[in-house]
């Protein structure tokens, strides 16, 4: 079953996918019901989004593809909570992100979605554990935690002999690894990555991606990342193809 195959289901609030298998909205870490989003009025408006609706469960590694300008960054702000839809329900987690105030998604972003972008986003004058400590230092984790914590996911993520370097003394792919220890260090449950294999070669872009499949193993949490790179879909276990704003059938 793909995730676009799911629906409304009972009265219960369970959905049931095309082969008939009741979901829980338990197992759910997204949901997305008939989302839209436009910029601007009239003649002038620009439709991102259009009518969109999916579901991904918890654990797993979402793939979401489709050519530059078709909505992919608009709809990953909308799941994230960085921006919110024009019509349309976006719940993680179980809680309705679209009706939230935008204090509610600063806490949210803070304590359950996490980012990954493609340009990394590293501030050039800290180390990379400095990097990977900013947002345990904003949660106000004690030292002790933050810090082991620290060595603990730069050795997940295989820089733990590079704890000490500043992102210029770091390869491209080694920047983005230090990025994604950044999204783990507060232990989200949803991870959302725009493009993170975009600035690398081919072959850097597959261990990135093989990486955040044992992200998802190592840390339990669910993964929804967009690429335009149709090499690296089959690490996906489902695959949310966009075009003009639409989800269409792959």
């Amino acid at each position: 079953m793909t995730s676009t195959d799911a629906v409304t289901g009972p009265d219960d609030g369970s959905l049931t996918g095309s082969a008939g298998v009741a979901l829980s909205t338990a197992s759910l870490m997204v949901e997305a019901r008939d989302i839209t989003r436009t910029f601007g009025h009239g003649n002038t408006a620009v439709h991102a989004v259009r009518g969109v609706s999916f579901t991904i469960r918890r654990g797993q590694l979402v793939a979401l593809i489709g050519r530059s300008g078709s909505g992919k960054t608009t709809l990953l702000n909308i799941v994230g909570g960085l921006d919110s839809p024009t019509s349309g329900l976006v719940m993680v987690g179980g809680r309705d992100v679209s009706a939230m105030s935008a204090g509610e998604r600063t806490l949210l972003r803070r304590s359950t979605i996490s980012f990954i972008f493609q340009s990394f986003g590293l501030i050039p004058m800290l180390t990379a554990a400095e990097n990977v400590g900013i947002p345990l230092r904003i949660a106000r984790t004690p030292r002790a935690e933050r810090e082991e914590r620290v060595r603990l996911l730069l050795s997940v993520v295989g820089l733990d002999q590079h704890v000490n370097q500043r992102p210029g003394e770091l390869s491209g792919g080694q920047q983005q690894r230090v990025a994604i220890a950044r999204a783990l260090a507060v232990q989200p449950e949803l991870l959302i990555a725009d493009e993170p294999t975009g600035q690398l070669d081919s072959e850097t872009g597959r261990q990135i991606m093989r990486l955040l499949r044992t992200v998802v193993a190592a840390e339990g949490i669910t993964v929804l990342v967009a690429t335009h790179d149709p090499a690296l879909l089959d690490m996906a276990d489902e695959v949310l193809a966009l075009d003009d704003g639409r989800l269409t059938p792959r």
